[in-house]
């Protein structure tokens, strides 16, 4: 039974990663997780410098999910080379860096220092505000996507693969922007933006007032816009939102993600990685599938 796919020029030992912010870089988890038993461990996002995040109250539960304004707090990427980076290197596992920035100069920083480092792909958070616009989201305006994608690519000694923001109204023309830029895959979906008020204080719950909604309730919105994805490109896609278990897993590789990622059902279930990859292998055992790549993709 083969459970390896091969994404970007790199083959994972199977199709599951955890999603960036959700698993810190796996230091959190790894006694609760075999780090080698995964696909990829994606690391928090990592910026040129440390940033403090939002200010608190940054997290509220939802109805089937939550809200975050963590604000990428991050201790910049010289703590994430010298501390993230040899514990990884530790575990049989790919290794995946977030990247982000608030301006393109801080991305191409960040991917630079990346350069002679051991990590295998380069996810760049393109859902980050980017002051010189005014703060709309880089990843909003598909000319911005593809000039950032080209500047990063210009830089990296790694593939890159961009993580889409589904805040758009039409995911499908940033997803061309990322490919025309030279993209070597895609991630998607990135939070949805939403709001939670306090009715007995009369207040925001959150300090930032809006936050990225993510878990189960944004699955159905987050297969959609994979399947979208996949079939307006020719680079392959890694998907994710509310993934929670190997069935919610195996709709978005049958929509065509050649990869998987699992980001707030770690916080509910720390072994929610390895429950995925069980019940994957699990499926294929009774459905005689002897290659994954008989499920990648395979509804039209």
């Amino acid at each position: 039974m083969n459970t390896k796919v091969s994404l970007a020029g790199i083959e994972f030992k199977n199709p599951v990663t955890t999603a960036s912010g959700t698993f810190g870089s796996g230091m959190e988890y790894s006694d609760l997780v075999d780090l080698n038993r995964l696909g990829a461990v994606t690391t928090k996002g990592v910026a040129n410098v440390p940033w403090p995040g939002n200010p608190t109250p940054r997290v509220a539960e939802t109805y089937g999910g939550m809200l975050n304004a963590i604000g990428l707090q991050n201790p910049g990427i010289d703590v994430f080379l010298e501390r993230d980076i040899p514990f990884l290197k530790q575990y049989d596992t790919k290794i995946i860096v977030n990247v982000c920035g608030k301006t393109t100069e801080d991305y191409l920083a960040v991917v630079e220092r990346l350069s002679d480092a051991p990590v295998d792909l380069l996810e760049i958070n393109i859902s980050c505000p980017n002051v010189k616009e005014g703060g709309i989201a880089f990843g909003q305006n598909p000319k911005m996507v593809e000039e950032i994608t080209k500047e990063i690519k210009k830089v990296a000694k790694q593939p890159v693969m961009m993580k889409l923001s589904p805040n758009v109204t039409d995911i499908t023309q940033t997803a061309k922007a990322a490919e025309a830029g030279g993209a070597d895959a895609l991630s998607l979906i990135n939070t949805l933006t939403g709001m939670k008020i306090d009715i007995n204080r009369r207040k925001f719950l959150l300090a930032n007032k809006t936050g990225g909604m993510s878990g189960p309730a944004i699955k159905p919105v987050a297969l959609r816009m994979v399947y979208q994805t996949v079939n307006a490109v020719s680079i392959p896609v890694v998907g994710m939102g509310g993934i929670a278990t190997a069935e919610d897993a195996l709709e978005f590789l049958m929509a065509g993600a050649t990869m998987v990622a699992i980001g707030t059902a770690n916080f509910v279930n720390p072994r929610a990685t390895l429950d995925v990859i069980e019940g994957i292998e699990d499926y294929m055992r009774r459905n005689q599938v002897e290659d994954i790549k008989e499920l990648i993709g395979c509804v039209k």
